[in-house]
């Protein structure tokens, strides 16, 4: 989370306590509640919009709404967003917690202990049923209506296809994010989009003096963003798809080894990253890979996506930001940047304030104050149905991109947070020398089968 925002809390109220995405070092987790928000510090959209919306809102008696979720990179813009309820709902107070390195751990400790978040997150997908039991269906739902086609379908159970039991908090672009301005510094002209290209690349960027990557290799979901790419690549070479190729991982049938893009390409790619990367590869965090970025020590940016732009702006605002896919062969076409809603906001279906919370949650997704906060507050695609256009670069080459190049599969989603953390932690025993390639590889597929395949 951003040190910025856990200051201005403390300052305000003495409220915070410490969570993902993205500020200071993501293993940090803060919390934060709408009473430490004066009226007079709300955005001007909150100051109009919420207030315009009071009367839409029920909430008499005095409550509070326990929110626990991921991404602490959106962390500042959802403490705006609170801000603004508490204009519309001066009886509600929105307890806030956010971290990201254990959340998938932390959630289901709490969920054990009986201590369910009125609001939590997962991985949208295959994740929705992993948390079935404790979401309320949001079908009928007001904010159900201002839902794309296409995100909805992800928030739907994928073993029936039924109900609402998630709500997307945002549309994402994944690739390479990357310095104009150096490439052409070094003579670079076009994106490096095939595997041979990336090496020569690196080698024109080093020898000007640049670190070709920032990794954030210390964070495990930053592996899950990077594989997804390959794995795509390795469907589509197979003529199946992504989720038939998890589904064959799962179940025990595929082996990295018959996938040239996964046994060759990708784990060449992480040794690439590592040759020509952060000095302590498994030690950088988010804030570091943002820092080395945006002073312009480094070229690309691997792991991330739109929600860094914010951030590296405030430490250049005249870095020249680029962005593409990720080069996984020798087929430039096979460069895609991957679109997609990849996590999802539940409802506790036995809250004890589940009408607060529903009040709360329709009017982020309904209200004209919430369908703006996705491009004017947290810079993210909007995963409603919206003709707002953003601001942010990598949102926009990301439109341009996948309209001119078509996006690839958003594969994160056919498998739990509870793999990807494991198979992040399984990357970083390969970085630390602790496992060899066919080391990594055996322990991948065994894991895979017995964290997923047993569900």
């Amino acid at each position: 989370m951003k040190k910025k925002f856990i200051s201005a809390i403390l300052c305000a109220a003495m409220t915070m306590s410490l969570l993902a995405g993205c500020g200071s070092s993501a293993g940090d987790s803060s919390s934060a509640s709408t009473d430490s928000t004066q009226a007079g510090e709300t955005t001007e959209a909150a100051d109009t919009s919420a207030a315009e919306e009071t009367a839409q809102v029920s909430s008499d008696e005095p409550c509070e709404i326990y929110m626990f979720i991921s991404s602490p990179e959106y962390a500042d813009a959802i403490g705006e967003l609170i801000d603004a309820y508490k204009e519309v709902a001066p009886n509600v107070t929105i307890n806030y917690e956010t971290t990201q390195n254990d959340y998938p751990t932390l959630l289901k400790a709490k969920l054990n202990s009986g201590e369910v978040p009125d609001i939590f997150s997962s991985t949208s997908g295959k994740e929705i049923d992993v948390y079935k039991e404790y979401s309320y269906d949001l079908a009928g739902q007001p904010l159900t209506e201002t839902m794309s086609d296409a995100v909805a379908a992800t928030m739907q159970s994928p073993a029936d296809g039924s109900g609402c039991y998630g709500i997307a908090i945002k549309g994402n672009y994944f690739g390479i994010v990357y310095n104009k301005a150096i490439f052409e510094e070094c003579g670079i002209t076009e994106f490096p989009s095939t595997v041979s290209a990336m090496k020569d690349a690196c080698e024109k960027i080093s020898a000007a003096g640049y670190k070709p990557f920032t990794t954030g290799f210390n964070e495990w979901w930053v592996y899950k963003h990077v594989a997804q790419h390959f794995f795509d690549a390795a469907a589509a070479n197979a003529g199946i798809s992504a989720a038939e190729l998890v589904s064959g991982f799962e179940n025990g049938t595929a082996k990295i080894s018959d996938y040239p893009e996964l046994y060759n390409n990708f784990f060449d790619f992480i040794d690439l990253a590592v040759k020509y990367g952060d000095d302590k590869p498994l030690e950088t965090a988010l804030d570091g890979e943002e820092s080395a970025f945006g002073t312009g020590k480094a070229a690309m940016v691997l792991g991330q996506g739109a929600w860094i732009e914010a951030d590296v702006l405030s430490i250049d605002p005249d870095i020249q930001i680029g962005f593409n896919g990720y080069p996984v062969t020798e087929d430039a076409s096979q460069c895609q940047v991957i679109s997609g809603s990849d996590q999802s906001l539940h409802v506790n279906k036995d809250s004890a304030v589940l009408q607060q919370t529903l009040d709360f949650m329709n009017w982020w997704y309904t209200s004209d104050y919430g369908k703006a906060w996705f491009t004017d507050v947290a810079g993210v695609v909007p995963p409603i149905k919206s003709d707002v256009q953003s601001n942010f670069e990598i949102i926009k080459q990301g439109d341009e991109l996948a309209a001119s190049a078509g996006a690839a599969d958003l594969e994160i989603i056919y498998s739990t947070d509870s793999w990807h953390q494991t198979f992040g932690e399984i990357m970083q025993s390969y970085i630390a020398g602790d496992l060899d390639k066919d080391g990594a590889c055996a322990q991948i597929e065994k894991q895979w089968q017995e964290i997923d395949g047993a569900q």
